[in-house]
């Protein structure tokens, strides 16, 4: 197994994975200069070395934040192979199909949920004047992130293949639903932050709270219709316009003017 040292510089490689991105290999060569600090303290040998490197050459692509984890456990492996405990097959099975399910993961977890949960917070800290707020609560994602891909680097490379019941464990998906639903009642208080003007009292004959609350209530309800039954995101909108239009007329008032 590479010391710490050279465990530390393909750590800090990583987040140069997308550096050379290119559309034969996609991530191809950023998971190679990842790894090679690595393959070239696990293989003294040249010819051990130049084979154990064309395994990543090839077609590579996932969530950056899960290049990390992936790193930690190809080296592993990698010491296994080394070390004549596992074939070397075994790393080709596993690049092609966890890197891809950990792909789509990340596309959930991080890209549709951490990430949308991070930038409507901060926007609606600024929008509300709590500047230092702000700061202090991205400064802390922003470290979490971080720790995070030290984590599972670290867990990656003592773990090896035992990392992935670790994942199964953490269920992500259902806790990037769950995320998506906070969303989207911070969205409303973006949205009421944002209103122009002053916030109407009433609003189709019904009170501005009353009409806030049902707003915050709607969003996380049509979250959970898309989660729970893959309903159209366009089709739920269609339906929503259908009842902001249809409201006011049964209500018998007009739409206020903004």
């Amino acid at each position: 197994m590479p010391n710490g040292r050279t465990l530390l510089r393909c750590f800090l490689r990583t987040y140069l994975v997308g550096s050379a991105f290119n559309t034969r290999g996609l991530q191809n060569v950023g998971i190679a200069y990842a790894m090679e600090p690595g393959l070239a303290a696990i293989y003294p040998d040249m010819k051990a070395r130049r084979e154990a490197r064309r395994r990543y050459i090839r077609h590579y692509n996932t969530h950056p934040f899960w290049t990390p984890l992936l790193v930690g456990t190809f080296l592993s492996l990698e010491t296994m192979i080394a070390r004549g405990k596992a074939p070397a097959s075994m790393l080709g099975t596993l690049k092609d199909t966890t890197t891809y399910t950990l792909s789509a993961i990340g596309d959930s977890v991080f890209g549709g949920s951490f990430l949308v949960f991070w930038s409507l917070s901060t926007i609606s800290l600024l929008m509300a004047g709590m500047d230092k707020a702000a700061f202090f609560w991205t400064l802390s994602l922003f470290v979490l992130l971080h720790a995070f891909k030290l984590f599972t680097f670290i867990a990656g490379v003592r773990g090896g293949l035992k990392v992935l019941n670790m994942l199964r464990r953490w269920n992500l998906i259902n806790w990037g639903e769950r995320l998506k639903l906070a969303n989207a009642a911070v969205l409303v208080l973006v949205l009421y932050l944002a209103w122009p003007g002053q916030h109407p009292q009433h609003l189709w004959g019904f009170t501005g709270e009353a009409v806030w609350g049902a707003a915050g209530f709607g969003l996380c309800f049509m979250g959970w219709l898309i989660g729970r039954f893959h309903l159209s995101r366009i089709i739920l909108l269609f339906l929503l316009s259908l009842v902001a239009i249809a409201l006011p007329m049964l209500k018998g008032v007009s739409v206020p003017a903004w």
